[in-house]
């Protein structure tokens, strides 16, 4: 690193954090600092979604799963789940889009509000806050990794804690000044920049590897896409586990996780925001694609393709979300190194506190205090919760970055693995209230509460023989050796079945519709 990477990082570091100020402009409302007015193009909402899901833990981790796959998984079988995640945003675009878009409201939840009463809504909302607010101090943590990685080529050894609450400042001053147009915009410029530079490091590598690496890496399996070899229940990336576990869990994610719909809301067109999220399926599949083959070209780089490149030094199964940090550190040219750098700290400042601050005052503090706030007064708590959930991403990240020194997963599976516990029930209780005309809110309370309850058993409790996948019994130690947990891409789909199941049966006690049915029962037109 010279003093050109280190201007273009500190450039970027100032400067993104002030463009988004300048775009979002002066906020003169809730609704604006929310939902942006529907100003968005569905372009934008597309690239803003896209660095939103993906973010860091796709630029540093997902190169990972390639480069440490075995010939027997497979390098590429976790583009199986891309395939998944398009057909899932398809039912998504058909099914809820047009409730949360062409109905005007502020959140997803609100939706639940509508068909249920104020006291699921309040339920989905407090479980998004919790999991979202887990699931970001993941993303916050890993994009730490490589000012670290910068930081200890200089001798400096600088704590991820210190690294993150400088990243959470950078972070919270255009989701502050700017709200949720600032944060689409950053967004959309953010993950232009990572991928160039991910086109960037393709070529860096492609240049220095030997001819005939192409076939050794197709001998080793590494362009393998499709697995219809591993086990359903336990291969993480078995074809039909990650397609249909793909699907589901992008039904949830983007159906009912308050950070992706609010991106979608901001077109306020039910058109748009319909091609923002199916053509986000598509980039997300280029996307995963792009990263994976940097993946294996870092396997033929390290693995004894190119002789006169060794290994680098204390790289080992502990810390290995820090290879690609490494190689562009140490590996790539003065100018190079910081752009792409630069790329990945832009994925940090994909901002979901717009999401926890609209999710917390009208989900829960509006329905605590019994009325809907003045305009004036919905934007004010909207900036304190602002600084309220950065504070609350800052310490999940360190903390996390204080436990995961003996994790064996990367980083980004550890992420995916955290929704399982919510993300069917709350997919689970959309589909409950359109498809149980009789099913009431306590039905739907107690079907949500009971599904968060048994995937934790599920989860922690279930495991499996990792050879024949076959079911040992319950066990909550750590799985090890050959005991495995259920494949995580199933988690969604299981706690959406027991939430219909529990649901459904529990509504079979009425002898009517609910008569808020008939207020959500019909698609609402276009504005």
């Amino acid at each position: 690193m010279r003093a050109l990477d280190l201007a273009i990082i500190g450039l970027f570091l100032v400067g993104m954090p002030l463009l988004g100020v300048w775009i979002g402009g002066k906020q003169k409302s809730g609704s604006d600092y929310f939902v942006g007015e529907g100003k968005i193009s569905w372009w934008v909402a597309c690239l803003s979604v896209v660095s939103a899901e993906t973010s860091t833990l796709t630029v540093l981790s997902v190169p990972t799963v390639a480069y440490i796959a075995t010939p027997g998984d497979g390098g590429m079988t976790y583009l199986a789940l891309a395939i998944g995640y398009i057909a899932g945003r398809i039912v998504v675009s058909m099914v809820l889009l047009p409730r949360y878009v062409a109905g005007n409201l502020v959140t997803a939840y609100a939706f639940l509000g509508k068909r249920f009463g104020s006291g699921l809504q309040g339920t989905a909302s407090v479980t998004f806050l919790l999991t979202r607010t887990l699931a970001d101090g993941i993303r916050l943590f890993a994009t730490a990794i490589p000012i670290k990685v910068v930081m200890a080529a200089y001798g400096l050894n600088v704590s991820y804690w210190t690294i993150v609450i400088g990243l959470g400042i950078a972070m919270v001053l255009y989701s502050f000044f700017g709200g949720v147009r600032a944060v689409v915009w950053v967004d959309a410029i953010q993950m232009l920049w990572y991928i160039l530079g991910a086109v960037v490091v393709i070529w860096a590598i492609s240049s220095r590897l030997p001819d005939g690496w192409f076939g050794k890496a197709v001998d080793a399996n590494k362009f393998q896409i499709f697995d219809f070899s591993s086990n359903m229940l336990t291969g993480q990336f078995a074809f039909f586990t990650a397609v249909i576990g793909g699907a589901v869990l992008s039904m949830a994610s983007h159906g009912s996780d308050q950070l992706i719909v609010q991106r979608l809301q901001s077109t306020n067109d039910l058109r748009a925001a319909r091609k923002a999220l199916v053509a986000s399926g598509f980039v997300v599949f280029i996307q995963f694609a792009l990263f994976l083959f940097i993946g294996v070209l870092l396997w033929a780089l390290y693995n004894g393709l190119a002789p006169t490149k060794p290994k680098p030094e204390g790289l080992g199964l502990a810390n290995k979300d820090e290879l690609f940090a490494n190689f562009i550190v140490n590996d790539l040219p003065s100018g190079l190194s910081g752009f792409v750098i630069a790329g990945i700290l832009a994925a940090a400042l994909s901002s979901s506190l717009g999401a926890l601050a609209s999710s917390t005052v009208t989900d829960v503090y509006e329905r605590v205090i019994g009325r809907q706030l003045p305009e004036a007064d919905r934007l004010r708590h909207g900036r304190i919760w602002t600084i309220v959930w950065a504070g609350a991403l800052i310490l999940c990240a360190g903390f996390f970055a204080s436990s995961n020194k003996t994790s064996a997963d990367p980083i980004v599976v550890q992420a995916l693995g955290i929704t399982g516990y919510t993300y069917g029930a709350l997919l689970g209780a959309f589909l409950l209230g359109l498809l149980f005309k009789r099913a009431r809110q306590a039905d739907a309370i107690v079907a949500f509460v009971s599904t968060v309850v048994v995937m934790a058993f599920i989860i922690l409790g279930v495991k499996f023989n990792k050879p024949d996948g076959s079911l040992i019994g319950i066990d909550f130690g750590k799985a090890s050796g050959n005991t495995v947990a259920l494949a995580w891409p199933w988690y969604t789909l299981c706690g959406v079945v027991i939430t219909l199941l529990v649901g459904g049966l529990l509504s079979l006690r009425h002898s009517s519709a609910d008569p808020l049915t008939e207020e959500v029962s019909k698609e609402p037109e276009s504005v």
